[in-house]
């Protein structure tokens, strides 16, 4: 008597709750359906097709009834595991004992690896003695003739494989969820990490913006003290002081439309004493890129303009953050260009990529990213663009566009 073969088939079906989605793309209980049908039309069939002998008992209504009690409790035996391998086995055992044709071997196979699928080991283990126990009396118990020793052998291997694919695929899937757990945890990790540099950054740029509009309001008030003086005797002078603190005034205002949508907190480091930087300053921080063994070329369109504070501290600090950037990678030329338009201040800053030396260095120790995320800020805060990445030709680029006021006539 040959046992059933193929697992192929179960794995297959099985598979749909396995470690490769995490959770069936299918209900639970229309796979485990699934295995029903096919356990009963399997047993169906063999029956059809093997010849029965004379010591052989001829299907009835019992046998139907416990081809039933060996394949419907699998329905349940995610939830009831023990319970449901006891009524399989039972009927599995008196199956074999009134001799019918068809042996049901297959049964017992994949209701052992659902359990080993989707029970701890222990109780895996347990149902493993139990299913090749009774499969040995079932064997011993067929009439003479039936059995051969390949099918005590072949039993045997079927019920070891059946368990251990379970076990295997088992632990897989726990290896599988928890992955990506850990890569859950890890994305809400670098999220919040995220929030916090934009904060941090945010703060930063509120402190700048807040020095920028502080000295807007100094030149008011000198403006308006020196008016008051004047009023009466230098009525010219007096006009050009409240000229002067129109214009500041309005850019104050601007200033602190844009303050108004960062939010400060407690804690925060106190700002710097010494002036804000600016356009005016690159010389300073072409220097310091030369110090550190990149090639600075820096090229202006557009007449000269100035530029309200505000904008001209977040063109130097994007300037300075894409030269730290090709510093940190490698690089060995840059060149940035200033684009004054009448409408907006285009900043580009392109580098040449870096030698296999020194690209393989820095790939050891890559940048954090927090750079490109205080850039993107800085830019938001204007209304304006920023475009970062691998250049075609080779290298790193770096594109930002900052809104500018109409040029005063």
């Amino acid at each position: 008597m040959r046992p059933v073969t193929s697992l192929r088939n179960v794995a297959d079906v099985s598979s749909s709750d396995g470690p490769r989605w995490g959770r069936s793309v299918l209900r639970p209980w229309l796979v485990d359906g699934a295995v029903v049908v096919l356990l009963i039309a399997s047993m169906v069939l063999e029956a059809s097709l093997r010849v029965r002998l004379s010591s052989q008992h001829p299907y009835d209504l019992a046998g139907v009834l416990l081809i039933a009690g060996m394949s419907v409790p699998y329905l349940a035996h995610r939830r009831l595991p023990m319970t449901m391998l006891t009524v399989e086995l039972a009927a599995l055992l008196a199956y074999s004992l009134l001799h019918y044709t068809a042996f049901p071997g297959l049964n017992a196979f994949v209701m052992l690896f659902g359990l080993a699928l989707h029970t701890d080991r222990r109780r895996s283990a347990v149902a493993f003695l139990a299913t090749l126990s009774v499969l040995m009396v079932a064997l011993a118990v067929q009439p003479a003739g039936v059995t051969s020793l390949s099918d005590w052998i072949s039993n045997v291997l079927c019920t070891a494989v059946a368990w251990l694919l379970g076990d295997n695929w088992r632990l897989r899937r726990g290896r599988w969820l928890s992955l990506r757990e850990r890569n859950a945890a890890l994305e809400h990790q670098q999220a919040e990490e995220a929030h916090k540099i934009l904060v941090a950054e945010r703060l930063r740029i509120a402190r700048e913006l807040h020095d920028s509009v502080a000295h807007s309001m100094s030149v008011i008030a000198v403006q308006a003290g020196m008016g008051h003086h004047v009023i009466d005797t230098q009525p010219q002078e007096a006009k050009r002081a409240l000229a002067a603190i129109e214009t500041t005034s309005r850019n104050a205002l601007i200033e602190m439309r844009r303050l108004l949508g960062v939010l400060r907190q407690e804690g925060e480091q106190e700002a710097a004493l010494m002036p804000a930087p600016g356009i005016g300053d690159l010389p300073t921080l072409v220097a310091q890129a030369h110090s550190a063994g990149v090639e600075v070329d820096v090229q202006r369109r557009g007449g000269p303009r100035e530029l309200p504070p505000s904008v001209d501290l977040s063109a130097y600090r994007i300037v300075q953050e894409a030269l730290t950037n090709t510093i940190r990678h490698g690089g060995r030329e840059a060149q940035v260009l200033l684009d004054f338009g009448d409408a907006q201040l285009t900043i580009q800053v392109h580098d040449r990529g870096a030698d296999r030396a020194a690209d393989q260095a820095s790939a050891a120790t890559p940048g954090s990213g927090h750079g490109l995320i205080g850039m993107r800020e800085r830019v938001a805060v204007f209304g304006g663009q920023l475009s970062a990445g691998p250049r075609p030709g080779g290298g790193y680029g770096v594109r930002a566009t900052l809104p500018l006021p109409a040029a005063a006539s």
